[in-house]
This record gives structure tokens, sequence and C-alpha cells, in this order.
């Protein structure tokens, strides 16, 4: 196991209330330094290139970040820069690039402790918290790489918008969402499944408000690994946002810690049977505090300890997942018979 993070994703600093808080910050380098204490290592992260960022991002985007160093700035209505936010933000793109590149090199999983989260970012525009699309640009230095599959897995509360829209017609890149819905940001919809070349390389799974642990495990099992499995990547990466915890203060979901895990488990193994044990995980949103740090000692634990055997389905209360699994298998099934 990789763990990649540092102390700097303390410096982007929005106003103060702002859920995308500095205290974030601190739960990630208390459970780096939990890990580090028990004989892991943390490698610092590296910031990214131009070339990296503008594999997705346009370069007048691009420069209209890097303009905002050193001021204070609102991009859009709930996303802000300080006087650090764009050297934090090339950190955290950085440091899933270079997950991807331990990944790929050890074959065994990696993650990075990030702050701004990435996933709602699009080629020319900040959003939803975030500057850069960090799993985005990992995807496309993974490609860049000579990595000829990628498959991105979601499973933050809010759908990630960016990296669908950065990936919406390429049939290299598969990506997988998990998340409330009807939400912000309002995209995400089960017709929404790819254009042109990339037909049926988007898998959103819209859940109402309400959906817990058995729900996502069903929509796991269902959707989610029958499609990735025949999608066989070459490398997964993982937006890991836990906002879809109970506790989170943003969300509507019921989602617990054990939940989570479930869904990790199920990333991990797909890994292992797709492509090798090539996984790198990065942190999206989660809001409350308790629930983030829980979740994050806990994926570390699950993700260090190898893949885990084929568990038990989880029961309790589908309805939720019933209502939308036959929806999401009639507009994917043209392109994966594994729905039909």
């Amino acid at each position: 196991m990789i763990l990649i993070g540092g102390d700097r994703f303390i410096e982007h600093q929005p106003p103060a209330g702002h859920p995308e808080r500095p205290a974030r910050a601190e739960v990630m380098a208390a459970v780096a330094r939990r890990w580090v204490e028990a004989g892991g290592a943390l490698t610092p992260p590296r910031a990214a290139s131009r070339g990296e960022l503008v594999r997705v991002h346009r370069p007048a985007y691009v420069d209209r970040i890097a303009d905002t160093a050193g001021r204070r700035l609102r991009l859009d209505p709930d996303t802000y820069t300080s006087d650090t936010s764009y050297e934090v933000a090339l950190l955290a793109a950085g440091a899933v690039v270079a997950s991807v590149e331990a990944t790929l090199e050890q074959g065994a999983p990696a993650m990075a402790l990030v702050r701004p989260p990435g996933h709602h970012a699009e080629a020319d525009r900040a959003m939803g918290f975030c500057l850069f699309n960090s799993v985005a640009v990992a995807a496309a230095a993974a490609r860049a790489a000579g990595i000829e599959r990628v498959a991105v897995i979601d499973y933050d509360v809010h759908h990630g918008n960016g990296t669908q829209w950065m990936f919406y017609d390429d049939p290299a890149v598969l990506y997988v969402s998990l998340h409330q819905y009807p939400f912000y940001p309002g995209t995400g919809a089960v017709d929404d499944v790819g254009r042109a070349e990339g037909l049926g390389r988007t898998l959103n799974v819209p859940l109402e408000a309400g959906a817990g642990d058995a729900d996502y495990d069903r929509a796991m099992r269902g959707l989610v690994v029958p499609v990735v499995t025949a999608f066989a990547p070459d490398l997964i990466l993982l937006s890991a946002g836990f906002d879809a915890h109970a506790r989170d203060p943003l969300g509507g979901m019921r989602v617990s810690t054990g939940g989570y895990d479930a869904m990790t488990d199920h990333v991990h193994r797909l890994a292992a049977r797709c492509c090798r044990g090539r996984l790198a995980a990065v942190t999206e949103g989660g809001y409350d505090l308790t629930a983030l740090e829980a979740c994050l000692d806990s994926t570390l634990a699950r993700l260090s300890a190898g893949p885990p055997a084929p568990s038990a389905v989880i029961t309790g209360d589908t309805s939720r997942a019933d209502r939308v699994i036959p929806a999401v298998r009639q507009a994917l099934a043209p392109y994966w018979p594994e729905l039909r």
C-alpha cells in the first residue's frame, strides 16, 4: 500500500464556515501520522505539470487558475481560492498522478490524501469546491504512459460531472458513478451513457436520497462489477468521496463506514481480478470530520491487507437500488451484454 500526502493541503483556505474547510486536511494528516507510526511510509506529493493539466483542462483555464495565485477570489457560488490555493491544487493533482505511477510500478494499491477535491472541475470551469480535476488528470496521464484502458469508479454522493464530460466520447476510459439523484450538480442521469465512440463508457447509478449500505451493495454487484469486469481495465482509479455517509451534513444518504468498506472491497477485488492490483484512490468529498476520519482509517486498512475474499450480500432495504437498476440495465444493455 502506497500512501501519498503532506501538510500543505491545509493551506487552501475557503471562507470561514465553508464545508470544504482546512480541518479536513487536519484529519487527513492525523490519519497519515497514524499510518507512519504503525510502520507505513508516506510519500510527499509533487506538483502536476502544465502538460499534465492541459490533457484534460483547456490551456486558457489553467492560466486563469494560475492567475489566482496570491489572491482570494470567488470562482463560482461555492468555489473559492486563497493565497496558495493554486499551488495546493497543483499538489493535489500531482499527488494523484504520483499514485498512478506508484501502483503501475509496484502493483499495489495507492491512495492520495488531498484537498481540494476535483471531480466537479470541468475542462474550463471551476465548480463544486474543485479547481483541477485530479482524478481526470491522473487518468489522462495513465493513458499517455501507454495504459490502454482506465476505469474510474466514483462513489462520492455527488455526481462527478467534470470527470464524465472529460471522457464522454473516449472509449478507453470507463466512468462509473454511484450518486444521489436528483442532487447537485444535476448531472448523472441513467441515460448519460457516453457519446460517439464513447457510447456505453459512462455508467451512472442515480440513487434516491436515503439509499443505504444494502442499496449500494446491490448496485455494485448487479451493475458495476459485471461492467467493469467486461471492460477489463488495465488500471482502476477510485474517486473516494465519503459524503454518502449517514453523518455527512451535505448528503442525504445512509451509508455507514462498514458500507463504504464493502464498496471499497468490491473495487479492490476488481483491481485484483482485472488489472493485477493496479488501483489508485483519491479523496473527494466527505464533510463530517468523524465520518471522514473513520472511513479513511478503514480504507487504508483494507487496501493494505490484500484483496479481500468474496463477501456476503448486505441484507436490508434495497428498494432504492431496485427502482433504478432496471432503467440502468435498459440504457446500458446495448453496449454491455452482461446487463441483458
